[in-house]
């Protein structure tokens, strides 16, 4: 699991990124642009904080930040980087990146924040700008009596932050990711001295999700919208994972199919923020489930032993269960219990076919679940010992038969040969987040 980034730095100096803050000065004003130590060390911070491995690491900080008001004003920054020679790092809120978004060689990043217009709305899509929050974009759908296809756990991240660095959510179970064919169409610009906005639909728009603006910085998508399903929020508790996960496995399986479903240990859930539906001392699931699907699902998780705690609605309580499940719990358990857990991403039926065995791989193994697109998915949360420690775990996984992706990494892990070879002619000079390959 150990792997060596590219260490390839573009050319750049001092003088160059001044002569390029200059020029942004002119393009953007005097608030467009900083240089200032707390815009800097903010830009030089994501999700990594909960990777032990990538705390221990000097990750990167930017020269410079600035901040786009237009759309059009992307290309022309670009253009004045890529005239320079300086990096140019996009990020929107970049919680729930690993190292990613954090400028390796410096540089300057792009805080697509304030592009947050939402532009326009059909029955099947929603289109609005990379900074806009999908948050808002669930709300705007919701309004005119629709849904989107998937929004992340983390549920103010932006659009444009999702796309080219989140992957799964709320509506995962249906949709599967968001490279699949969530997106009908990006607006990007290119790493070209001649960077205009690129008009991208179909299949020509898929390549550039999911990665992490290496091939093109997005300032624009249009995505998958559908009619809004009345969805409840069940609570359910057990005496044990060991009869919740199970039956969180069975209950993702009821049609219509739901949003969300999620389960913890009662560890997990006493690291969880206080709710009376989350009971103190007991194992959890809960879920976003379509009303068509309610009763059976709770038949479902009653038989295997829970006990229904709650049962809420309305959008305010979906977003509340979305930002407990994925790698929040995780976050959870760390901000109670702190420098103690890390976590690995796991996938596969045998998190709950062998649930007690994946759980021993790692010292004080704690496993949190989601169902996910055709098979479970979670987070395996251990004791930190040593970055040797985390990585002899994986094969003991893999003999599990358990997926493992890592996220004490910060490169291009989808499909990245295809990654590195569009981006070989959207940014001839290697300025799009450069150090992002493994060799």
């Amino acid at each position: 699991m150990t792997a060596t980034l590219s260490a390839t730095r573009p050319e750049f100096g001092r003088e160059d990124v001044d002569a390029l803050v200059d020029d942004l000065l002119a393009l953007l004003g005097p608030r467009g642009v900083s240089t200032l130590d707390r815009a800097l060390d903010r830009a030089a911070h994501d999700g990594s904080g909960l990777s032990p491995i990538l705390s221990a690491q000097d990750l990167g900080r930017p020269d410079a930040v600035c901040y786009p008001k237009t759309a059009e004003q992307v290309p022309a920054i670009v253009r004045a980087a890529v005239r320079r020679g300086v990096p140019i790092t996009a990020r929107g809120k970049g919680t729930g990146n690993y190292g990613q978004v954090v400028p390796r060689f410096g540089g300057l990043v792009m805080d697509l924040t304030s592009l947050s217009a939402v532009t326009g709305r059909t029955g099947t899509t929603i289109t609005a700008q990379a900074g806009a929050r999908m948050v808002t974009l669930e709300q705007r759908a919701w309004e005119a009596g629709r849904q989107l296809w998937m929004y992340p756990s983390t549920v103010q991240s932006t659009l444009g932050g999702f796309l080219a660095g989140g992957s799964a959510g709320t509506g995962t179970i249906v949709h599967g990711r968001n490279h699949m064919g969530f997106v009908e169409s990006l607006d990007v610009v290119f790493g070209h001295e001649d960077a205009e906005i690129v008009h991208l639909t179909g299949l020509e728009a898929q390549p550039l999700v999911h990665t992490y603006g290496v091939a093109g910085i997005i300032v624009a998508a249009t995505v998958r919208i559908e009619p809004l399903q009345q969805w409840k929020c069940p609570y359910v508790s057990f005496d044990s994972h060991y009869e919740a996960f199970p039956a969180a496995m069975a209950a993702g399986a009821v049609a219509p199919l739901p949003r969300l479903l999620s389960a913890d240990r009662a560890e997990v859930v006493d690291a969880l923020p206080a709710d009376p539906a989350l009971v103190r001392g007991r194992a959890n699931v809960r879920g976003i489930v379509d009303a068509a699907a309610l009763d059976e699902t709770l038949a479902v998780l009653e038989a295997a032993g829970g006990r229904v705690e709650a049962i809420r609605d309305g959008l305010p309580q979906t977003l509340r269960v979305s930002t407990l499940s994925y790698n929040h719990p995780t976050w959870w358990l760390q901000k109670a219990v702190p420098d103690t857990y890390f976590h690995m991403e796991v996938s596969g039926d045998a998190l709950v076919t062998r649930l007690h065995e994946v759980e021993q791989v790692y010292d004080g193994g704690m496993l949190h679940l989601d169902v996910g697109h055709g098979m479970m998915f979670g987070m395996i949360n251990g004791v930190y010992h040593s970055p040797e420690q985390v990585y002899a775990g994986v094969p003991a996984l893999h003999a599990l038969g358990v997926g493992v992706h890592s996220p004490h990494q910060s490169y291009v892990d989808l499909d990245a040969d295809r990654v590195r070879a569009i981006a070989r002619g959207t940014d001839p000079k290697g300025l799009l987040n450069p150090g992002r390959w493994l060799e």
